[in-house]
């Protein structure tokens, strides 16, 4: 018998200073039997992170299947003719997933989190830096280990973003970090 996902219950406040945008967002999370807790809060991080977007576009920034649908974004922003503005992965994927994400997408916006993401990126980095339209921001690892061990299946959750700095409080628990631009 199968294992079925887990579904989460997220209230995520938003306030994104740089880029004036402040918003709450009820979210439904499935989270696959195979991911990580760490992987899920990187997940709504990301989403966080690129909601100012909805700013700029009339669309909607949504999680996509997850782990159990392979070529899929994990967080897609699309307009409503269907057109993927952004395709948001996390994680470390090998190059051909990249590439072929940069093909069906404005924009292609990974965000690797894991304590080994240095190793990978120096393996995968030097093979996907002709692609335009590829982001990569790294998400330090003991931040999301820190608030992985906060999730619960209902949860309350806060992004800020203010002078490049990001805190996220998952469950009362906060964490204060830089991401790192690596492309």
């Amino acid at each position: 018998m199968a294992l079925s996902a887990t579904v989460f219950k997220v209230e995520l406040g938003v306030s994104d200073v740089e880029h004036n945008y402040y918003g709450d967002h009820t979210l439904t999370v499935a989270r696959h039997p195979s991911e990580t807790d760490e992987r899920m809060v990187v997940r709504l991080l990301a989403f966080g992170l690129r909601a100012h977007r909805l700013n700029d576009v009339d669309g909607e920034l949504t999680f996509g299947a997850g782990l159990s649908t392979p070529g899929v974004p994990d967080l897609r922003l699309a307009d409503y003719t269907g057109r993927i503005l952004e395709w948001i992965t996390v994680g470390q994927p090998d190059e051909r997933a990249l590439s072929k994400a940069a093909g069906q997408a404005d924009q292609v916006v990974l965000y690797p989190f894991a304590a080994g993401a240095a190793t990978w990126w120096r393996t995968v980095g030097p093979k996907v830096v002709g692609v335009p339209n590829l982001s990569v921001v790294q998400i330090p690892h003991a931040p999301v280990a820190q608030l992985a061990q906060t999730i619960d299946r209902r949860v309350s959750a806060q992004v800020m973003m203010i002078e490049g700095e990001v805190t996220m409080t998952v469950g009362g628990v906060d964490v204060t970090f830089t991401p790192e631009t690596l492309q």
